[in-house]
């Protein structure tokens, strides 16, 4: 009897686009909940500083003295969280891909957890000299909104992926 183990080591193949790009959307959705929420009832601010502080990316530091809703920061806000939403999911597919990760969901689901700990870690400490207005934001709170991002997005990726093999390994009979 043969034991065969799935090698995990970099294999050059491409991962299913449109499942990254609905993981990235489905996760960026969950993860803006999640915070909007943390902000309101754990945090007492409001909903509408989250939303400034993402919109600067893009606007300046301008948009963090607006005190008035504003269209142009919700939508520059929404533009910038998707969007980074989509290009992170596409990298954890890219990385899930090549190295055979998403084998099992059990250790897609490890691995999305790990790369959402690590986008805290760049985003809080590393970018967060660039734009230091997120220096307010960390906390356990990110931690744990980007740990679920990363779940989300892997779990989300391996249920709508493509099997490379599926229809090359149905022979007929």
């Amino acid at each position: 009897m043969e034991l065969h183990l799935e090698s995990h080591r970099y294999v050059r193949c491409k991962p299913d686009w449109r499942a990254a790009v609905m993981a990235g959307l489905i996760a960026g959705a969950v993860y803006m909940v999640l915070e909007l929420l943390t902000a309101r009832f754990l945090l007492y601010q409001g909903a509408w500083g989250t939303v400034k502080m993402v919109a600067a990316i893009i606007l300046g530091r301008e948009a963090l003295s607006a005190d008035a809703f504003n269209w142009t920061i919700v939508l520059s806000a929404g533009t910038v969280h998707f969007a980074l939403s989509i290009i992170l999911a596409a990298v954890l597919a890219l990385i899930l891909a090549s190295f055979r990760l998403d084998s099992s969901m059990g250790l897609a689901s490890v691995v999305g957890i790990v790369f959402g700990v690590v986008v805290y870690l760049v985003n809080f400490y590393v970018l967060g000299r660039y734009f230091n207005w997120f220096d307010e934001a960390r906390g356990w709170e990110s931690l744990f909104a980007h740990a679920l991002f990363g779940l989300v997005a892997a779990d989300v990726y391996c249920n709508l992926e493509r099997r490379r093999n599926d229809t090359s390994d149905q022979q007929p009979a």
